[in-house]
């Protein structure tokens, strides 16, 4: 059994997909923010960077591992699924899990608080960030276009780009003009694990229509409020 400690954010979802596509059992354990439970001793001694997700693999002697994008590949190594085995193949999974690591999530993570979360509108910043995210997404769109999924067969890759992805309205950029990236988007959200993923936790980024607005809300100054501490959540 594996427990994950998690939110509702892009960085939390990439890990309940995986789990999810994987088929491996686990425990949801969400942290409240708000209480800033990730920055207590018992999760900090889990991931000393108090930070969301974070897992630990009981079934391997209460190993713990922390950061996204460690957890995903140990996730695909301990299964042998989402990522191939030999060295080229692994490799173009791991150029691409790298791409949304040090790309697409810094990015897309800076937009949103210029755009979404920081009290003073910035115009340079937005435009800055807004612009290198849609910059990202080019690049996906470009190869996509001659390459069903990002590294052969669906893998790890697809599932952190895309968790990020996905919020593209949130950040305040559209993908209208990448036809070969909103396929891809459209295609990995089909995916029935996919969408059970996404409600462990479902996230505010998603509410659409009158009724939800007041959520989204409270959603965007409880995220001003971590930003302002400086423990931005992505």
């Amino acid at each position: 059994m594996i427990d994950l400690y998690t939110a509702a954010t892009p960085n939390g979802h990439k890990v309940s997909i995986a789990l999810e596509e994987l088929a491996l059992p686990y425990t949801l354990r969400i942290l409240g923010f708000a209480q800033n439970e990730q920055k207590q001793p018992a999760f900090l001694a889990i991931n000393p960077n108090g930070r969301i997700p974070a897992i630990v693999d009981h079934d391997a002697g209460d190993f713990a591992v922390f950061e996204s994008g460690a957890i995903l590949i140990y996730l695909a190594e301990k299964t042998g699924q989402l990522m191939p085995t030999d060295a080229k193949g692994r490799s173009r999974v791991l150029q691409w899990l790298m791409f949304q690591m040090g790309g697409i999530g810094p990015m897309m993570g800076q937009a949103n608080v210029f755009y979404r979360y920081f009290p003073e509108k910035i115009q340079p910043a937005i435009d800055r960030y807004q612009g290198e995210s849609k910059r990202l997404f080019r690049v996906l769109d470009g190869h996509l276009k001659d390459h069903e999924f990002l590294a052969g067969d669906y893998s790890i890759a697809d599932i952190a780009n895309w968790a990020w992805v996905r919020t593209h309205k949130w950040s305040g950029v559209a993908v209208d003009d990448l036809p070969h990236l909103q396929r891809w988007i459209d295609a990995i959200r089909a995916r029935p694990a996919v969408q059970r993923g996404l409600m462990a936790p479902p996230s505010a980024r998603d509410l659409t229509g009158e009724h939800n607005e007041e959520q989204a809300r409270k959603f965007s100054l409880e995220a001003r409020g971590m930003v302002e501490m400086g423990q931005s959540k992505a």
